[in-house]
């Protein structure tokens, strides 16, 4: 376990529990459920790749061929490899670390990340790269909030689910709470509140999954494609050499009483 301290900031990073980052204290209010008793899906924030949310029977085809995914939340494969892979710590320093995981599928691939921690906020990268072999590709992070007290989520569109509890192709207008849907085009700042403070949850992802079933926590995960984009579309193809990264931040701000 690593700890990174920014001023009134502390959290820790698990390479050995998917890289993922357990607990997100600051000025003494936990803002990520941290308890690693519970399954590896609803804990800490964790990378998700090299695919992202559930791919349909775990079954995709690419180049011609059929593969299957090991099934870890029947009857679908989820959230990909590296939130349960150990990774390499590559660098650390009191604020920051870098990790890197190989990808133990069909096509190989490596995957790294960056945290880097301040006082007013996280800022992380996720990078996946094509070693050997031509592969598909969805990234993105699962942060498991803490129930925060009120939110502001409002998206333009909103995948329908079919009654496999997949998305569909084609968007509709978002549907009311609660929610474990993917959406696009946020309506404005994605923000949590909680009673000291306001977090900002930010992206370079285009499409966003909002989970807010669970009584005592809720999860804002940009991904850069779909749930099941290998079947339904959205998912990069990388060649050998060829890189997918993507950015994240979670800023926070204390509120005025």
């Amino acid at each position: 376990m690593i700890e990174l301290v920014a001023g009134d900031a502390w959290m820790t990073v698990h390479p050995d529990e998917g890289g993922r980052i357990g607990r997100l204290q600051v000025n003494g209010e936990a803002l990520l459920n941290d308890n690693p008793a519970e399954m590896p899906f609803t804990w800490g924030c964790y990378p998700m790749a090299p695919w992202a949310g559930r791919v349909r029977r775990g079954q995709f085809r690419f180049d011609g061929r059929e593969y299957q995914l090991p099934i870890n939340m029947p009857p679908h494969a989820i959230h990909g490899t590296g939130f349960v892979s150990r990774w390499e710590v590559l660098d650390a320093g009191l604020d920051y670390c870098d990790m890197a995981t190989e990808l133990p599928w069909a096509f190989g691939g490596r995957a790294t990340q960056h945290l880097q921690l301040d006082e007013h906020g996280l800022a992380a990268v996720l990078s996946v790269y094509a070693t050997a072999h031509p592969m598909p590709a969805v990234i993105g992070w699962h942060p498991c909030f803490t129930k925060p007290q009120s939110v502001e989520l409002e998206f333009t569109n909103m995948y329908p689910r079919d009654d496999d509890y997949m998305p569909m192709v084609n968007t509709i207008a978002p549907t009311p709470k609660p929610w474990d849907d993917c959406f696009t085009q946020p309506r404005g700042p994605l923000r949590l509140h909680y009673p000291r403070q306001t977090v900002t949850i930010d992206s370079d992802c285009d499409h966003w999954v909002a989970y807010d079933m669970a009584d005592h926590i809720t999860c804002i995960e940009p991904q850069s494609g779909p749930p099941d984009a290998f079947n339904i579309g959205g998912a990069t193809r990388l060649e050998p050499g060829d890189l997918l990264q993507r950015h994240m931040s979670i800023r926070w701000k204390s509120r005025t009483k």
